[in-house]
């Protein structure tokens, strides 16, 4: 499993609700959490490993050594927003190095399954709300990049264009990884 970087088509895919709590699902979750702390996050969406379900995994304390702080969500769903923010350096994890300010809510209300299929709700503010909306918003296909205000946007346009790039050399080269397309 790895985390693809935009453009990777798998990051626009609108993910599809889990019907079973599986092994493949658990499997998936404890190594979504892995690379997620590899790689100093706060939250992975499984489109970000080119899988097409919606299931999330965060840690709002951003430490592995923090479990109380986990969440592995399946069939999430945001059903309340409350409030305005810009948070400054919001990052993604397959945007490395690229941070800016995007807008969001500061307390949300989530809806989601457990791994043990149990229906859960929390409210969230600050640092955790944008964490659920910016997880919450991969499973429908939508970057941060869709969210960032104009300036950001211009801001990041060299960025955008090195990743798009990089992603086309590889894919010439035949560097990719196989497994990386997104299953759907």
């Amino acid at each position: 499993m790895k985390i693809v970087n935009y453009p990777h088509p798998a990051l626009r895919v609108k993910a599809k609700p889990v019907t079973a709590i599986d092994a493949d699902v658990q499997t998936a979750a404890a190594k979504m959490l892995e690379l997620m702390y590899r790689h100093d996050g706060l939250g992975l969406a499984a489109p970000q490993v080119a899988l097409d379900y919606q299931m999330i995994v965060m840690n709002f304390a951003g430490d592995h050594e923090r479990p109380d702080q986990e969440c592995v969500a399946l069939n999430p769903v945001i059903v309340e927003k409350k409030g305005s923010v810009i948070n400054d350096r919001e990052g993604c994890l397959s945007f490395p190095g690229l941070y800016q300010n995007v807008r969001r809510h500061k307390t949300v209300v989530a809806q989601f399954y457990n791994l043990k299929g149990e229906f859960c709700q929390m409210e969230s503010h600050d640092l955790a709300a944008r964490v659920w909306q910016h997880e919450v918003d991969h499973l429908n296909g939508t970057l941060f990049i869709d969210v960032m205000g104009s300036l950001g946007l211009s801001r990041s346009q060299r960025d955008l264009e090195k990743f798009i790039a990089d992603f086309e050399k590889a894919k010439k080269k035949g560097d990719l990884p196989p497994g990386l397309e997104p299953k759907l």
